[in-house]
């Protein structure tokens, strides 16, 4: 597959490829170009000047244009569920259900550009403005990155393209370079529907080529990146240079608080919705357990009862777990659960790895000092349990990382919950529910180490765009 630069199929200006391989199988399945710092200037030149004609389309033709697109993604549905499959390692039921999200995203997007309006200053406000009218409006920044990661990849172009082009801006798309078939061929969809010539185009290549050199282009007037701190770190100080927007959406190890009045069982099953879902390769999934010793002992019992009954293996077929991106990632992976029996962890389910296989795994007993219980952020399906004693003892353990994305508690007592949703410090926490959660409306985003800024239909547009005052003076003297 080619990636999409001004409305055509090309590969690299120096013909190199990356292999894109089926984590289960192991077999590549498709090549795509690695692009070089040529052929990412070719497009965001190219954007720059398609960028000011696309803004002149109204904003309800944009929208008809959007329409077209969703009914091609429903025409194509399978065939796009069953490429994020078989590139990502997603059970195929979760990668139809993200498909699915597409219109529920756009859709949002799409009402809600409908109503960006700018607000009035009326005269006489303040002194000296008896005869002075202000308005409001907003205006796009111009190219947009969007770089987008392989766990949840088209969520995330929803997420991104979606308001950046409502919004007037020029998109240039970076997918992951593990998996960007699905992408690809969204991007394809989305062209066909007569969006401006080079408005929106996809970069396909690795993160340090391609990404970096996107990233840095001195005419990309904004990124909107979400993958890891270490990356989000470097994207930040190459913004900075030229004083270009960013929107980063960075690393999480979220705690999940359970306290001796939770209801044990609901808190079991909001464990596998929000640690194994994707196969534990989540940002917001919950990754610390918390667990007040008077109930620890039950927990652990009931959930090791509830993942034995999960299936794990080809994705294609009917799942709950898949694979991880990569067996390079699965050996990570593996690394982090000996390091937290090293430090005092006990393995009371799973732990061992086959391939890109991770399977289910329970390391009961860490201690607080532990580095999972701090900032080593697992992204496979592991649960880590920390015992605590007190409640202020357990939002100290929790807020002790560096990180700050989501977290939840689990408690019958909703004055308690209030009490530790104020205390954590992250962007955002779930009450009797995995910090898995993340809707379309929300602001979406972390505190310290988890990014800057957020993401959703209430704060996006605001983010991909730049505020115009302009003011009527002495017109009714």
């Amino acid at each position: 597959m080619k990636m999409i630069i001004n409305n055509a199929y090309v590969n690299a200006s120096d013909n190199t490829t990356i292999d894109i391989v089926n984590p289960y199988t192991g077999l590549v399945i498709d090549t795509v170009p690695n692009a070089s710092a040529k052929d990412v200037d070719k497009a965001v030149k190219i954007a720059k000047k398609a960028q000011p004609k696309w803004a002149e389309v109204p904003v309800y033709e944009k929208v008809n244009k959007f329409k077209k697109f969703l009914d091609l993604v429903d025409k194509n549905k399978l065939v796009l569920a069953k490429t994020l499959c078989q590139e990502t390692g997603k059970p195929l039921s979760q990668a139809k259900a993200e498909i699915a999200n597409i219109r529920i995203g756009f859709e949002s997007f799409m009402e809600r550009a409908k109503h960006l309006y700018g607000n009035t200053i009326p005269y006489g406000t303040e002194a000296g403005q008896d005869y002075t009218l202000q308005y409001t409006q907003r205006e796009p920044l111009g190219v947009v990155a969007a770089v987008i990661p392989f766990n949840f990849p088209c969520d995330l172009f929803d997420q991104k393209v979606a308001p950046a082009l409502l919004a007037g801006n020029a998109v240039i798309v970076k997918p992951p370079h593990q998996n960007p078939l699905t992408l690809i061929k969204l991007t394809e969809l989305l062209n066909s529907t007569g969006i401006t010539r080079g408005a929106l185009q996809v970069i396909t290549g690795e993160g340090d080529k391609a990404g970096s050199a996107l990233t840095n282009h001195c005419m990309v007037d904004k990124v909107t990146f979400t993958g890891s701190t270490r990356v989000g770190i470097l994207t930040a100080k190459a913004c900075a240079e030229r004083l270009a927007h960013t929107s980063l959406e960075l690393g999480g190890n979220d705690a999940f608080i359970i306290c001796n009045d939770a209801d044990i069982d609901l808190a079991v099953e909001e464990t596998v919705w929000g640690r194994m879902y994707n196969t534990g390769q989540v940002c917001c999934a919950s990754k610390r357990f918390l667990v007040q010793r008077d109930v620890k002992d039950e927990f652990v019992k009931k959930l090791t009862a509830r993942l034995k009954k999960l299936k794990q293996g080809d994705p294609m077929t009917e799942v709950d777990l898949g694979t991880l991106i990569t067996e390079k990632a699965a050996i990570r992976v593996e690394e982090q659960i000996k390091n937290a029996v090293a430090q005092g962890g006990k393995i009371v389910l799973g732990g061992k790895r086959k391939k890109a296989l991770i399977p289910a795994t329970i390391i009961d007993e860490l201690p607080a000092t532990s580095d999972v219980a701090k900032d080593d952020e697992i992204f496979g399906p592991v649960v880590s349990i920390i015992p605590f004693d007190t409640l202020d003892e357990a939002v100290s353990i929790a807020n002790q990382s560096k990180f700050g994305l989501s977290g939840c508690v689990f408690t019958r007592d909703m004055s308690k919950a209030m009490k530790v949703a104020n205390a954590l410090e992250c962007g955002g926490v779930v009450i009797n529910g995995a910090s898995f959660h993340r809707s379309f409306e929300m602001p979406f985003g972390g505190y310290k180490f988890s990014g800057i800024g957020t993401e959703g239909v209430m704060s996006t547009f605001d983010a991909v765009t730049r505020l115009k005052t302009i003011t009527l003076k002495n017109i009714i003297k």
